[in-house]
């Protein structure tokens, strides 16, 4: 196998190549970048080369050129599946929670500890991990829960569990990006479609549903987590 490929991208010097080296010493292939138009350089390149995805990338967000929350969101525009995690010296509530909203997995105050974002790395880089069958069947993984996308299937601890298709559908989305915040009109508009014109709570219904099929303790969830005043994320 390949080792995972990672982009650093962080206009302080010796916070990029210490992050660089790190993660070097950990077995990954590393790539850095000084500024928003370089990192989109190798995010977007002109030519796409085979085996060039960029696994997991690690962004500052006050970057020259292009910030790092425009990147998160041309990324995710763009349907990049690449796992992210956003650096900052803003380490508020409120700046986190705006990180994740745009699309970033995970939100690391500076200043931080190497081993910390290293583990941080190491469990978004699972998370991220698309496994497929000998028939071509791209599953969903976490802890014990398996999506089945082709198959529309899941399945619990080795049980399969019956779900409907706004349950599948908003499963599958909520694992597709573990860690990001959806809030109730995100949901909305990804599973049921800009014409929706029921009540917001339609979504909170379909999430106590989806609760009481996964979760082995569903007023104790540990799949979907809510953020309240915010909304939903997984894992």
């Amino acid at each position: 196998m390949q080792p995972e490929r990672i982009l650093v991208i962080d206009d302080e010097e010796l916070i990029r190549e210490t992050v660089a080296l790190a993660l070097q010493e950990e077995g990954y292939q590393v790539l850095v970048a000084a500024s928003g138009p370089e990192a989109l350089d190798l995010i977007f390149p002109a030519t796409a080369e085979p085996g060039l995805q960029i696994d997991l990338a690690i962004i500052d967000l006050m970057l020259p050129g292009v910030n790092g929350l425009d990147i998160c969101r041309l990324m995710r525009h763009h349907r990049l599946e690449t796992a992210i995690i956003i650096l900052s010296a803003k380490g508020s509530e409120m700046d986190r929670v705006v990180g994740l909203e745009v699309g970033a997995d995970d939100y690391l105050a500076k200043p931080f500890g190497m081993r910390e974002l290293i583990a941080r790395c190491r469990a978004l880089l699972r998370r991220h991990q698309w496994t497929t069958t000998a028939g071509e069947n791209p599953v969903l993984a976490f802890r014990e829960i398996r999506l089945y996308q082709n198959e529309f299937r899941v399945t619990v601890g080795g049980r399969e569990v019956g779900l409907s298709p706004k349950e599948f559908r908003m499963l599958e989305l909520l694992m597709s990006h573990p860690n990001r915040v959806w809030s109730r009109e995100d949901l909305i508009q990804a599973v049921w479609g800009a014409d929706f014109m029921g009540d917001r709570k339609t979504v909170d219904v379909h999430i106590r549903w989806l609760r009481e099929k996964i979760e082995a303790d569903p007023s104790h969830p540990q799949y979907v987590i809510t953020l309240r005043g915010f909304g939903y994320r997984f894992g």
